[in-house]
């Protein structure tokens, strides 16, 4: 079998090593941060694992967050339009998580130590690609850096902005309570942006990760502009009024006397463009350079797929490693065709989510959503498989057709069911 290097301590780096040292690969994860790191620094995200997501976690024997404590298996969503339908629930078959990484990540890369693997810090550039081939069979790069995304070049058939659509603000916040049964919250400001609500699990206990994704020119894309370290108090009262006018679903929820965030600094300001990038290079020696996770494919969290995506990467890697025994260039193919599906599948669902003006085919989607209570459950279990709301959103004649699937052939759209 081969020895691999795999350069990034993600999810996307972590689990392809966790899944080859289960296998018996050799394998070397570089990071520029150790552990203790990445536990004292900033959030670094607030993305949901899903139940595929967990599964292999369960495999991996790495899932120390059981769902039955820390789960939530429910997504409301809230339209905030003038006469807009009330709050309509889609459920997911198994349930899903959300956990602070810098729980998440730390301890696995304590368990990939304690079996046997080695973590050396060190902060690796495409310079060093072809030192790293003489020590390793196979190159993964599952870390998102500028120079990693130059040197892969992106794919412009599935990459269609040139400028982030969202300006990002997330923060962990105490005083939001949750709602029952526990659920994300999905609330739309039309041509302002969307706000994810998401129960958390922190250092602290539970918090409510509100992840402001604001349109750029809109009303809402202050709550990245401003800093909020420069004035938190302020930051927490604009906060409180942006909820108002915007996604009052979430500020019924809010006690404003406890309202804060959970520590200091548990915030992430910023934008991401998403992009998709080419699947591999070949060193002069014939050693492949594969990209994976945030390398290979970076997504706007509006659908919180991140952290899955690389999973499903990773295990698709492991996969062919595992098959092949060998990781030359015909390799590297089949890791591309075997993931191609969902990540374009993906990447046409974020796209399109993220489009301003919102497209009209996809407001009647979320329209026909409000009334169809199992066609809200199909698209809150696509995020377990993402690529199908990607088929789902692709054409007016695609949403017709999922529409058409929910719809009662002799009464036409159903009463709407209440949360």
């Amino acid at each position: 079998m081969p020895d691999v290097g795999i350069i990034g301590a993600g999810t996307a780096g972590l689990h392809l090593a966790l899944l080859l040292q289960q296998a018996g690969v050799s394998t070397r994860v570089y990071t520029h941060q150790t552990a203790d790191q990445v536990a004292s620094g900033r959030p670094q995200n607030s993305v949901s694992h899903h139940a595929p997501t967990i599964a292999r976690e369960d495999a991996m024997g790495v899932n120390f967050w059981p769902v039955e404590e820390y789960g939530y298996r429910v997504h409301y969503h809230h339209l905030n339009v003038p006469d807009g339908p009330p709050v309509f629930r889609g459920d997911f078959l198994r349930p899903s998580r959300v956990l602070d990484y810098r729980i998440y990540l730390p301890r696995l890369m304590a368990e990939y130590e304690e079996r046997g693997g080695t973590v050396e810090q060190r902060a690796v550039e495409p310079a060093d690609f072809e030192q790293l081939g003489r020590h390793h069979d196979l190159i993964v790069v599952a870390a998102g850096s500028r120079s990693f995304a130059e040197y892969f070049g992106e794919r412009p058939d599935v990459s269609p902005y040139a400028e982030p659509q969202r300006y990002l603000a997330v923060g962990f916040w105490d005083g939001v309570a949750q709602t029952g049964p526990r659920a994300v919250t999905m609330s739309i400001s039309p041509g302002h942006g969307e706000l994810l609500d998401l129960p958390i699990t922190t250092f602290d206990g539970w918090a409510s990760a509100l992840l402001f994704e604001n349109v750029p020119g809109g009303d809402l894309e202050v709550l990245m502009k401003q800093r909020q370290s420069d004035d938190p108090e302020a930051y927490r009262r604009l906060t409180l009024d942006k909820l108002e006018q915007h996604h009052p679903t979430v500020r019924e929820r809010v006690d404003d006397s406890r309202f804060q965030l959970m520590r200091p600094g548990d915030i992430l300001q910023g934008a991401v463009r998403p992009v998709v990038r080419e699947d591999y290079r070949v060193l002069p020696d014939g050693t492949v350079v594969l990209s994976l996770g945030d390398a290979h494919s970076t997504v706007d969290p509006v659908t919180g797929q991140g952290a899955n995506a690389a999973s499903y990467e990773a295990q698709v890697v492991a996969d062919t490693i595992l098959e092949d025994g060998s990781v030359d260039e015909r390799f590297a193919q089949k890791v591309a065709l075997r993931r191609r599906e969902r990540v374009d599948g993906l990447s046409t669902w974020v796209n399109t989510m993220i489009a301003t003006p919102t497209p009209p085919h996809l407001q009647k989607l979320l329209g026909a959503m409000s009334q169809l209570r199992t066609l809200c459950d199909e698209f809150t279990e696509n995020f377990s498989h993402p690529h199908r709301n990607g088929d789902m959103v692709a054409t007016p004649e695609r949403v017709d057709a999922a529409i058409a699937r929910h719809t009662p052939d002799d009464t036409g759209p159903s009463e709407a069911k209440g949360p």
